[in-house]
């Protein structure tokens, strides 16, 4: 096998590391909270569920649906200050505000009176929120242009962004306290405010001191004018089309919509088998229970998973390294058939660290093999688009999250669960355990044939990096020169 030695000028220096890990981290405790705080509109301010579903699916379509749209702006962006970046900072800054704004609701309100103002709230939240992320993530795939520090680089970013997920499952353990809130209600408007604030901070430091490229001079770009809006949506089209059309890169789609759908399909099974078949109903003797399984998960994820899934990646590929964490992950939930125990509830900690090799590998990998897309892309076309193929990836991410809330619950419905009561049948908890198995294995399974093929390997890469620099010369970060007319290289023989 291949191996390249990282040179110097392309390691990102550990200060920006740390910024693009903050920006992951606002990334991902903005849908987390989101997801916690969403409760208090049913749970306290009595909104009917109907009502409450609509709230969480349409913001989140249009949220899906313009995520390319800010790809091709963020591609074709020009200013002394890059393309990415003044889209991170703006993006920030009204999300921030957006999301302290969103919970400002109160149960003296009348239901049609929160439900409108949380929607058109929730609009302004998504749309900036895409300004924030679409960008965010185009500027991750541009940071360096070698194989290796790429995962790496993506490794400290979700690292960052698991720790969201530590954080965000106690949040509604907070909002319900109450020697802390008076009502659940005052404790979602006075905490979305702490929330809101710290990601805003957190997700304008990549602006501050992250590095993206500088195309050269002759690079391919639209011009973003309303004098050009029919030439540009034409453009707009093509650029979706040669993205889909990249095979590579819709392996990898189809790898992510299938184990992060069935993860998100079963993902609110583990409450309902830990209040129902482990405390037999008691939602008072589950606890914390619930919250701790998120939590170690998160925790497993980001101390355990993504060292190892790095260091793979480095000796046996990334392709490799994701198809031995996908069945590791696998084995973790056919382990959790033992380890949900009645007779002893800390039996369901033991496969979780098994089961985060799906989702910490998942991402990890993924979000480092789209960049090397990026670049077989521009070999192929002509043009960098890292903006595109990040908003095309996360579109898939957030189409496959919205299949998986509609699959959980006919799953639900066809297994029995009946959340009127506190007792389950037998039954009823037997096939919903099978389920919460089952699923996650068949997506996983179904997931590594998808990227069996994929082809773009760490030899690959470095062709395809070297003839970029041949046909293009040298591209720039700010200040700091980026593929350079000589790669170096270790080649170290297969042994056979």
């Amino acid at each position: 096998m291949t191996h390249s030695k990282t040179a110097k000028e392309d390691i990102v220096p550990f200060g920006q590391k740390l910024a693009f890990g903050s920006g992951h981290l606002a990334n991902q405790l903005f849908p987390a909270a989101l997801g916690v705080f969403m409760v208090v509109l049913v749970m306290s301010l009595n909104m009917n569920p109907v009502l409450a579903g609509i709230l969480g699916a349409l913001p989140r379509l249009l949220d899906a649906l313009t995520d390319p749209i800010m790809g091709f702006i963020s591609d074709n962006t020009k200013s002394k200050w890059g393309r990415r970046k003044p889209y991170i900072l703006l993006g920030s800054m009204i999300t921030g505000i957006a999301f302290m704004a969103l919970w400002q609701l109160h149960p003296e309100n009348s239901e049609m009176y929160n439900f409108f103002y949380f929607l058109i709230l929730s609009v302004i939240f998504f749309l900036s929120f895409t300004i924030y992320s679409t960008p965010f993530i185009g500027l991750g795939y541009e940071m360096t242009p070698d194989y290796n520090e790429r995962t790496r680089l993506m490794a400290v970013g979700q690292f960052f962004g698991q720790m969201a997920w530590v954080i965000a499952p106690w949040f509604w353990v907070i909002i319900y306290d109450p020697t802390i809130f008076e009502s659940a209600p005052e404790g979602a408007r006075i905490l979305s405010i702490w929330v809101g604030a710290i990601c805003m901070v957190l997700g304008i430091l990549p602006a501050l001191f992250n590095k993206e490229m500088i195309l050269p001079e002759n690079s391919k770009q639209a011009n973003l004018s309303m004098k050009e809006l029919a030439v540009n949506t034409k453009e707009f089209i093509r650029g979706i089309k040669l993205t889909i059309q990249n095979k590579p890169f819709m392996k990898l789609c189809g790898a992510t919509f299938f184990i992060f759908n069935g993860f998100q399909t079963i993902a609110q099974f583990a409450m309902f088998i830990i209040v129902y078949y482990l405390f037999d109903g008691d939602k008072v003797g589950a606890g914390y229970w619930p919250a701790m399984f998120g939590t170690v998960s998160a925790m497993a994820t980001a101390f355990l998973v993504i060292p190892i899934v790095t260091k793979i990646s480095e000796k046996l590929g990334k392709k490799n390294a994701f198809v031995i964490a996908t069945l590791i992950s696998m084995i973790g939930y056919a382990l959790k058939w033992w380890g949900f125990n009645p007779a002893n509830p800390w039996l369901m900690f033991i496969p979780l660290p098994l089961i985060s090799f799906g989702i910490g590998g998942l991402f990890t990998l993924m979000m480092s093999m789209t960049a090397d897309v990026c670049d077989l892309d521009e070999l192929n076309n002509g043009t960098r688009r890292e903006g595109m193929f990040g908003a095309v990836y996360w579109l898939m991410v957030k189409l496959g999250t919205a299949l998986a809330l509609l699959t959980s619950g006919i799953v639900l419905q066809a297994v029995g669960f009946n959340q009127s009561i506190d007792h389950q049948s037998v039954e009823t908890l037997t096939n919903l355990r099978i389920a919460d198995i089952v699923i996650p294995i068949v997506t996983a399974g179904m997931a590594i044939l998808l990227v069996w093929k994929y082809d773009i390997t760490e030899s690959r890469a470095l062709e395809i990096r070297a003839a970029l620099i041949a046909r293009r010369g040298k591209a720039k970060h700010e200040g700091n020169e980026i593929g350079h007319n000589k790669v170096v290289v270790e080649i170290v023989p297969d042994k056979k």
